[in-house]
């Protein structure tokens, strides 16, 4: 079974060996999930860890008064669930597929004897935790100092920068909803809807069904005050 861990190329594993795994005893299976199903509720028990092997996932944190906040989404390979299987605590967020996708379930007593025993696994996890907490601090900053617009213009740039497409006239395809872009940025649907419109308007974009066109990148970066 640790072995197969190394055949789904995860980047907290790179470069292990099945000689690193041989006598860890790794427990693990694959878990098939279809379109808006739930992997684990926020403030669940459970504390496993997973990786995205296939589809499409994103975090989500249900606000006190209903609203829905998504937190972020998962590339493929990506490692998570990983705070509560080193604090034993409950979920701070909800797991959802927004397609159908499998998922690696790690057992968390095998992800501790990971990060216990080879150093390696244990320095990605670090740095995948420092990264986190420097976007976090990055999107504090951006609801204290930006407004919506400026907030949405980062959120194509960066989708696109992720997705390898920062250039006139790339296409990105599967783009999140204006809905889903509200509840990543901080705002409501109907402002996103409407600097959306403003930025075709001005020839920045060109939109389609869950499709964007980015027709002048630079002007998109540029925010007019």
């Amino acid at each position: 079974m640790a072995a197969s861990l190394l055949t789904y190329d995860l980047p907290l594993l790179e470069g292990l060996t099945e000689a690193d795994l041989r006598d860890l005893n790794i427990r693990s299976h694959v878990t098939q999930l279809s379109a808006w199903q739930t992997l684990f509720q926020q403030s669940d028990a459970d504390s496993d860890v997973y990786f995205l092997i296939s589809g499409a996932l994103m975090a989500i944190h249900w606000a006190e008064d209903g609203r829905e906040i998504i937190f972020t989404r998962f590339q493929r390979g990506e490692h998570f669930g990983e705070l509560a299987a080193l604090d034993g605590d409950r979920r701070s967020l909800a797991v959802v597929a927004r397609e159908a996708s499998r998922v690696l379930v790690l057992e968390r007593h095998s992800f501790l004897l990971l990060i216990d025993r080879l150093p390696q696994v244990r320095e990605r996890l670090f740095r995948a935790l420092t990264a986190r907490i420097r976007l976090l601090t990055q999107r504090n900053l951006q609801l204290v100092t930006q407004s919506v617009e400026e907030r949405v213009r980062a959120y194509l740039l960066s989708v696109a920068f992720e997705r390898g497409r920062l250039h006139p006239g790339a296409v990105i395809e599967d783009m999140p909803t204006h809905s889903e872009i509200a509840a990543s940025i901080g705002a409501n649907r109907e402002i996103v809807s409407r600097v959306m419109s403003q930025l075709r308007r001005e020839g920045l974009i060109r939109t389609g069904r869950r499709r964007i066109e980015l027709l002048d990148p630079g002007g998109l970066a540029a925010v007019q005050h």
